[in-house]
């Protein structure tokens, strides 16, 4: 069922709001940036994230084909949220830090399906050999 939550970065300047069904699955990768920052997302459709506050605040930092724009706070440096168009995906989408949301209750988390992309192999239709620290 889609719920609409809402998110923030750490020090609070970046607010957002994102309707989201957890049961269409979260994902975690091994690329090089979602490995060392331990982001664990869900991707949802362009019209479904709305930045509330703190939009000037957002920075961006591109890297490889440039073609997804990791928003972040400028401020306290959290990566609040992916952007990127994809046809598959149905145009633009965002790919949310599940850790951003300020209301999204622990057990639903938990609850939510988890896929493994092997993003360091450019293979996101699978898991990596080792799933252990993602």
């Amino acid at each position: 069922m889609k719920k609409t939550y809402q998110g923030s970065c750490h020090c609070g300047q970046v607010r957002f709001e994102c309707d989201l069904d957890l049961a269409e699955g979260t994902s975690r990768c091994n690329c090089s940036i979602c490995s060392k920052a331990r982001f664990w997302k869900a991707f949802v459709p362009g019209a479904a994230l709305r930045v509330l506050a703190g939009e000037a605040a957002l920075q961006d930092y591109r890297f490889a084909s440039h073609s997804i724009r990791h928003r972040f706070c400028g401020q306290c440096g959290i990566k609040v949220f992916g952007e990127g168009s994809n046809p598959a995906f149905g145009g633009q989408f965002f790919a949310v830090n599940l850790a951003c949301f300020d209301d999204l209750p622990a057990d639903e988390l938990a609850a939510a399906p988890l896929r493994f992309e092997d993003g360091r192999h450019d293979d996101w239709a699978h898991a990596p050999a080792d799933t252990r620290l993602l």
